[in-house]
């Protein structure tokens, strides 16, 4: 009777699983739909856009999707249906393998979807004035180019990364994304086009055409417009990144099929999470115990919350007040900044009775500094991309770029540095793992009032050069943007450094001490 209500559990299970998984695909399969669609839609509003304009927004979306398509399957870890290896088995000839695989991937849902947005590029073309005959060939180089750089990036996922991919690895590789991708899009759709294309764009355009990325589209626009010589380039750029695709990939299959999988697959560690990503050092363990710790516990989530609210928040008492909503915006990112380099000041006293085993094991005083700085710069440095392009749409002056990021880096890392010896010098009592991060505990001693306060005005005050310069930078024009950008990065740096070795040494010395404050407060 127990072994058969196990079985109908079991059975149970599995089908709520399987369940789960069709409702997953068909969610997936309407969203790629869906995107398609409208995909498609915006490329063919552009049958009645003046040729330049068009040729700018298909060069530039044909090199973001064929870079999207190389990249896309080393960020999310897809497992290849059409690994060259899953069929060596079968005794299939070497020499046949790449084309095969090759036709076959053009049968799936994405390949599809890349068709009908060619295919919508062709009739914007066709109708532009480019031949239809050029229109149709150069699509199917468009995409059977896509197609074999989607190929090659999976051959490369599969040589290069883990066959199981942690789920840590591919946050890093999105929040890398996040990084560079955010402010791009931000910034091109900032531009005023009013029936023109601008000339930052024009030259940018122009020179993506003439490139493997956007060269397919360039050629089909350069005839449309008449334009002989920049058609020819692209032309033959397109056809010869087409044939050196083919031997890449041929050379890829080859390998693959003839090469045995590398040794360190075998010996990849599985279910360590950050540890196993992590290099296996005090300063990757440290790391790692961090990065879990700021994750889990509600104390740590509680302070990455507060700080983007509390910047955002800055802004309404400066507009009501009469400030301009110019300076107001550029506000909320030093706000950020600072607050995200001062949360570590006091990172010792979150450790609790944990701080046991940093002491126990020896460990310098360098890494564990360093390693206790990896989760709030692997938060801050996504979010304060996101802040920058955005103050920046906000107020409608992308020449504040460099010195805005100059002074952003400026104070999150002097913050970092000054926290980095602050910890060790002053900690304070916090409230314990498990409790509400609103609790406020008796403090045994006031060594640590004075911390909060002195990691900010410290900050501040290493980078007081970098706040010169960014206000000059307002007050006289963009000739101080170099120097703001600069001066900030290196100023940030040199404190970190400093702080961090400084507080390394006082680490090292005090170990008796912060025991004895861990265990009373």
């Amino acid at each position: 009777m127990a072994a058969h209500v196990l079985r109908l559990r079991f059975a149970l299970l599995l089908g709520a699983v399987r369940g789960e998984r069709r409702i997953r695909t068909l969610v997936a399969f309407a969203a790629i739909v869906a995107i398609t669609v409208a995909v498609c839609l915006a490329v063919l509003s552009l049958d009645s856009a003046p040729v330049p304009v068009a040729r700018a927004v298909t060069v530039l979306g044909g090199a973001a999707l064929l870079v999207g398509f190389l990249v896309g399957p080393v960020l999310v870890g897809a497992v290849d249906q059409l690994d060259p290896r899953r069929f060596a088995v079968f005794g299939v000839d070497e020499r046949q393998m790449p084309w095969v695989l090759a036709l076959a991937s053009l049968v799936s849902v994405p390949s599809l979807a890349l068709l009908a947005v060619y295919i919508s590029v062709c009739v914007v073309a066709i109708s532009a004035g480019a031949p239809w005959a050029l229109a149709v060939l150069l699509t199917i180089v468009s995409v059977l180019t896509t197609a074999l750089t989607s190929r090659i990036g999976m051959a490369i996922n599969a040589l290069l990364l883990p066959e199981r991919r942690s789920r840590e690895l591919t946050a890093l590789f999105a929040l890398a994304l996040i990084v560079i991708a955010f402010p791009v899009a931000v910034f091109f759709g900032s531009l005023r086009w009013d029936g023109l294309v601008p000339d930052s764009l024009a030259v940018l355009t122009t020179a993506i055409g003439y490139s493997p990325f956007g060269a397919a589209p360039a050629f089909l626009f350069s005839v449309a417009a008449g334009e002989a010589g920049a058609a020819w380039v692209s032309g033959i750029v397109a056809f010869l990144t087409l044939a050196l695709l083919w031997l890449a990939w041929t050379w890829v299959v080859r390998r693959l099929l003839t090469t045995t999988e590398r040794p360190v697959a075998a010996r990849e560690r599985t279910g360590l999470g950050w540890f196993g990503l992590l290099p296996s050092n005090a300063f990757g363990a440290i790391a790692a115990r961090s990065l879990v710790y700021w994750l889990r516990d509600r104390r740590y989530i509680m302070n990455i919350i507060v700080v983007p609210v509390a910047g955002v928040l800055t802004v309404l008492p400066l507009i009501v007040a009469g400030v301009p909503i110019e300076i107001a915006a550029l506000v909320p990112v030093p706000v950020m900044a600072l607050f995200f380099g001062w949360l570590p000041h006091n990172d010792v006293a979150y450790d609790s009775t944990a701080l046991w085993t940093h002491v126990a094991s020896g460990v310098r005083g360098l890494p564990d500094r360093l390693g206790r700085l990896v989760p709030v710069l692997l938060v801050a440095v996504p979010v304060l991309a996101i802040a920058v392009p955005l103050s920046l749409l906000l107020i409608g002056d992308w020449s504040l770029l460099l010195p805005l990021g100059g002074l952003a880096a400026s104070l999150l890392f002097s913050a970092l540095g000054v926290s980095s010896v602050l910890s060790v010098v002053a900690p304070y009592a916090v409230s314990r793992p498990g409790d509400s991060p609103f609790q406020q505990p008796q403090r045994p001693t006031s060594r640590g009032t004075y911390g909060p306060a002195a990691a900010f005005l410290g900050a501040i005050v290493f980078s007081a050069p970098t706040i010169w310069l960014f206000a000059a930078t307002i007050i006289e024009g963009s000739a101080y943007a170099p120097a703001t950008f600069w001066v900030g990065i290196l100023a940030g740096l040199l404190v970190l450094v400093v702080g961090a070795v400084v507080g390394g040494r006082i680490f090292e010395r005090s170990g008796e001490r912060l025991m004895e404050f861990v265990e009373t407060a």
